[in-house]
């Protein structure tokens, strides 16, 4: 059964309606062993918070065994506090950490003939298909597959398939996944379903997970003024469920300006983004926006380090925001073994650079400007800033300051796609 829910109001779906479409995808089901994959804190405006948390407090009131493994793919995992303030008081024991190099399963692999393809000919090596083992376990009776709808800069629109095989998902297909993405071109993909990397998921899932018993529920969400609106809910076992959703993603979640913007401010949450590599959505989702010579001030006051992990970590520190020429160059030589082995590191080495169409400055707080400037970045002291662009009282969209500079405002770059219609 597929339940396709949309808002009949702006302030989107209410809680009791949400839940009532949750209880309601339950019925008819015998289940003793529920597994649910949510997104993690970096999704905190998906609404998947209070879905898990409803979903986990109905199965256990009808005697089921619930596991929940948050969707991580790359990012380090949920603190206690982050758990709590996502999903509510779910006991944080529940969360099964998820480690994308070890604890996988291989499944299969997409051909390399297949690769080539869907890729323009732009990939000839195959990909391989891992899983977090839970998912293969034959205990569950259902897996509840939960997530956003929205605009991605690696597969066009993210989620359904992506959640299980990049979310909890192994080295190869992330890796690869992600240099797919970089060399086929971002620009090509963001908004769009049908994507090469789309097809490489929808492939997996088909070919090694059509046996699972996997329900997809996926939201689409606005969040103003930090409030989230959830739009619509979707939620089935069929690739329907994507495609509804994304339809409803593109009128939402993509805004059109009608020229190239000249200075974009872009406001990162600090309890959202800590890293650069979360961070750089700020570049990604605007990129399509900014003209040519313009600017774009990240405010980063909760920025500490670049990669979520060591190894990625080191690799930026290493390589840099630099240009995709400049990656691409590094990646074949024969003494960056380490980049090739991080594919999805190279990848948003390329996603992070405007190849000097545009100028990154990056506004922080708890990481040095010089570490900032090393990696490429141009660089500015938070508090300064702050006190020009305060993020507490500038408007979404164009704000006009009192000495008349004109800036485009973004408080939250996860939830959107900013691109200028006249290059459309």
């Amino acid at each position: 059964m597929e339940q396709f829910i949309y808002a009949n109001q702006e302030e989107g779906l209410t809680q009791e309606e949400i839940r009532c479409a949750l209880i309601s995808s339950l019925e008819g089901r015998s289940l003793q062993h529920v597994l649910i994959i949510p997104p993690d804190f970096t999704r905190l405006h998906s609404n998947a918070g209070y879905i898990t948390n409803v979903y986990y407090h109905v199965l256990k009131e009808q005697g089921c065994e619930v596991d929940i493994l948050p969707a991580l793919g790359t990012h380090v995992p949920m603190t206690e506090e982050e758990a709590a303030g996502m999903y509510g008081d779910i006991p944080f024991d529940v969360f099964i950490p998820h480690n994308w190099r070890t604890d996988v399963v291989r499944l299969g692999e997409v051909p390399a003939e297949y690769m080539e393809k869907i890729t323009e000919n732009l990939w000839h090596d195959p990909v391989s298909v891992e899983i977090n083992r839970l998912v293969m376990d034959e205990k569950y009776d259902l897996i509840l597959s939960v997530g956003q709808v929205v605009p991605h800069e690696v597969i066009g629109m993210a989620n359904h398939a992506k959640n299980l095989f990049v979310g909890v998902g192994g080295s190869d297909m992330i890796n690869k996944s992600h240099m797919v993405g970089a060399v086929y071109g971002m620009e090509r993909m963001m908004g769009k379903d049908h994507t090469p990397v789309r097809k490489i998921l929808d492939y997996g899932l088909e070919h090694f997970l059509c046996h699972r018993p996997i329900l997809f529920v996926l939201t689409v969400c606005t969040a103003p003024g930090g409030n989230i609106r959830t739009h619509g809910l979707f939620i089935g076992d069929t690739r329907k469920v994507l495609e509804k959703a994304i339809a409803l993603s593109q009128e939402k979640n993509i805004d059109f300006v009608e020229t190239g913007i000249r200075k974009c401010v872009v406001y990162l949450d600090p309890s959202e983004f800590r890293s650069t590599w979360l961070g750089n959505k700020s570049v990604y989702r605007t990129r399509m926006a900014i003209a040519d010579g313009g600017e774009l001030l990240v405010l980063a006051p909760g920025v500490e380090r670049f990669g979520e992990d060591e190894t990625v970590d080191q690799l930026i520190r290493k390589y840099g925001y630099r240009g995709r020429i400049h990656i691409l160059e590094q990646f074949e030589k024969p003494e960056n073994q380490d980049l090739r082995d991080n594919m999805s590191a190279a990848a948003h080495l390329i996603h992070g650079s405007s190849d000097d169409r545009f100028r990154i400055t990056y506004a922080v707080k708890k990481i040095s400007r010089k570490e900032i400037e090393s990696v490429g970045f141009h660089s500015a002291d938070y508090d300064e800033v702050a006190a020009r662009y305060n993020p507490e009282t500038l408007q979404y969209g164009y704000n006009t300051l009192p000495d008349g500079e004109e800036i485009y405002f973004i408080p939250n770059p996860a939830l959107g796609l900013w691109i200028n219609r006249e290059k459309f």
